[in-house]
């Protein structure tokens, strides 16, 4: 009896002493803003993921803004080992390489009609998913990225008053994102200034800025645009496709097992649905309360815009396949796909469009 307790008591030290072993791993994960963000509620869902998939060998402690380095130092930090992970936009690192941005935000849909949906199909089945694990090596850094929350298309955004031109927009010192994104729009005249969410709204208050885009109903809600400017404007090219992701410092990742591995790959997979399904119901009830609520009036973004804007954008596209060859490379791939799967895609989402659109009427 007493050997058999003792072998017992053995056998319970020895799961003891590997669930602990198991549970060692922790990927820390400094993203670019506050822990009350959608963004990071759906990171927080990545990680729960992760864990579950690994039988809690691997967790991820999502850390705030600053944390550990300022947001434009995230990939940096994840590079040197000083922290295990980050979490921004593929295209605030344009600075790094310039290709980051047919990633995070290809202008204009990359100027061959893409939209959200179908960057994820070229992604995942078209090849793009290649080209992204090659950016890394191009930019020159020691991570490995994850591509985990679709979101698009972006509100052209905020004005105090009704836009009935291109002429009119001109005249209104804007809030646009930085990179390729924003040089479009210095570059049919618009004074574009790039700024963090956080500081938006204060240069709103204080003038600095006259109109000003972030994101999308729930996101620009939770920022307060609506405090000082009503007319909302939803269509928008500049980012009609905008993607988060994850960095990952390639020594820990390469410490990982195949199975923790193989979970990331998976849980980041989900992400990608996920995170687009969270946000078309928060973005309907944000724009719901906006409306109701708050005052705000949507308005018909201007028809010369969508003319001006995507000759910019492809001015700008153009200009960086002539200057870097891995640009043009990954926008060549687009531009092949796009051949192939946007002329069945944009019809289907006309129809589609129009059945949501005669329903929408509905409510009025």
């Amino acid at each position: 009896m007493f050997k058999l307790r003792h072998v017992a008591a053995g056998a319970a030290t020895l799961a003891l002493m590997a669930t602990s072993a198991m549970a060692e791993k922790v990927l820390r994960i400094q993203s670019v803003l506050p822990n009350t963000a959608d963004e990071v509620f759906m990171l927080n869902e990545f990680g729960k993921d992760v864990a579950a998939l690994t039988g809690g060998s691997l967790t991820i402690e999502v850390l705030p803004a600053g944390a550990v380095v300022g947001p434009r130092d995230i990939m940096d930090a994840v590079d040197a080992g000083l922290v295990e992970g980050g979490f921004a936009w593929t295209h605030y690192w344009g600075g790094k390489h310039v290709a980051a941005n047919l990633f995070g935000a290809p202008v204009a849909g990359a100027g061959v009609g893409m939209d959200n949906i179908a960057f994820l199909s070229w992604f995942q089945y078209g090849g793009g998913k290649e080209l992204y694990d090659r950016l890394w090596d191009e930019m020159g850094v020691n991570v490995k990225g994850f591509m985990l929350q679709p979101v698009g298309p972006e509100a052209l955004g905020w004005f105090p008053e009704p836009i009935k031109s291109m002429d009119d927009f001109r005249q209104m010192r804007f809030r646009a994102p930085p990179g390729m994104v924003g040089a479009a729009y210095a570059d049919i005249g618009v004074p574009a200034v790039a700024m963090g969410g956080g500081d938006i709204l204060p240069a709103l208050e204080k003038g600095t800025i006259d109109a000003a885009e972030w994101c999308c109903p729930k996101p620009d809600s939770v920022f307060g645009f609506q405090k000082v400017l009503k007319h909302y404007y939803l269509q928008g090219l500049h980012q009609v496709v905008v993607n988060a992701d994850m960095y990952v410092n390639g020594d820990f990742y390469d410490s990982l097992s195949d199975v923790e591995k193989k979970a990331l790959e998976v849980a980041a997979n989900a992400s990608l649905s996920k995170s687009m399904s969270y946000r078309i119901l928060e973005n309907g009830k944000a724009l719901k309360d906006l409306t109701d609520n708050h005052g705000v009036i949507l308005e018909d973004t201007p028809a010369d815009y969508f003319t001006e804007y995507s000759a910019a954008a492809a001015k700008a596209l153009q200009a960086a396949a002539d200057e870097n060859d891995f640009f043009a490379e990954v926008w060549a791939s687009q531009r092949a796909f796009a051949e192939v799967a946007v002329p069945f895609w944009a019809g289907a989402q006309t129809s589609n469009a129009g059945l949501g659109r005669a329903f929408a009427d509905t409510l009025k």
